[in-house]
């Protein structure tokens, strides 16, 4: 029965009647940069080191029972499992973890990427588009994995490897410093896809990233000061390294407009510091108006 799947699965990739799902940006390369010497690199530079990922934010995707490629599983199913991610412990990078099972039969190892765009409702793995690139390196040539920085962000299998085929079972983990669990940023990818593909970039299967419920707060590292009696900026959860949240002194929050790298973002915290402050300045208001009435 494996013999009769794997023949009739080599068909149905090979032949004319399905079509390959190319990516998107296969038909218009971006203009990437070629270093005399080195390896290509994105239009924007390489792939810049993520260092303010929120701690303990979790994304888990899992795959689904039925494959978007139907000859890849004739009798149905689909592969099954989960990819986990979750920001390094210092917040430098994430740390994926793939468990996968029911691999489909093939003579080379499946590639996978993250995909900029969610799977939509109907479960076309081609809206997708194209993969998680930020820096505007393009698929073309092949990524160097001496030189991750040099790939793609969702580029996954080209800089850790793409998945055997030989076995029924596949499991890894590994720590990309490029990508980032931190919303508001170009390597964000907690709204994303991942696809897993054949070689010939047939899209077999694909899921949406779904924040994991009550993991951390999503928020990175920031920066203090203290502007104006009237209000305070603290520090604490953040969106960016260079941000901070301003609080009245009635309790409320005047959201702040932050910025990571290659996009901004618009955060609110709400600060329990602010009843302190509260309190502190009822008290200011209470003694200059005694101090009124003995004039």
């Amino acid at each position: 029965m494996r013999a009769s799947s794997s023949l009739s699965l080599l068909l149905a990739v090979a032949g004319t009647g399905v079509a390959a799902q190319t990516d998107s940006s296969s038909s218009a390369a971006p203009s990437s940069t070629v270093t005399p010497g080195g390896p290509v690199t994105g239009a924007l530079g390489d792939a810049t080191v993520v260092t303010n990922n929120p701690q303990g934010v979790v994304y888990k995707a899992t795959l689904p029972e039925s494959a978007f490629f139907k000859p890849a599983f004739p009798e149905g199913g689909n592969i099954q499992g989960e990819v986990t991610a979750v920001a390094s412990t210092d917040g430098r990078g994430v740390q994926f973890t793939l468990k996968l099972s029911n691999l489909p039969k093939f003579d080379e190892p499946l590639p996978y990427h993250i995909h900029v765009d969610p799977v939509p409702s109907d479960g076309n793995c081609t809206k997708t588009l194209a993969h998680l690139d930020p820096f505007i390196r393009g698929e073309t040539p092949v990524c160097d994995k001496s030189a991750p920085a040099t790939c793609q962000v969702g580029d996954l299998s080209g800089k850790y490897g793409a998945i055997p085929t030989d076995q029924d079972v596949f499991e890894t983990s590994y720590v990309d410093l490029y990508a980032s669990t931190l919303e508001g940023i170009g390597a964000f990818f907690g709204n994303r896809s991942i696809v897993f593909h054949y070689p010939n970039k047939t899209r077999i299967t694909c899921a949406n990233f779904e924040r994991v419920e009550g993991s951390g707060s999503g928020s990175g590292s920031g920066s203090v000061s203290l502007p104006v009696p009237s209000s305070i900026t603290v520090a604490g959860p953040t969106y960016g390294s260079n941000s901070s949240v301003t609080v009245s002194p009635t309790g409320g929050v005047v959201p702040t407009t932050t910025s990571g790298a290659g996009a901004s973002t618009t955060s609110g915290v709400v600060i329990g510091a602010a009843t302190g402050l509260r309190a502190g300045m009822a008290g200011a208001v209470v003694f200059g108006a005694a101090a009124v009435f003995m004039l």
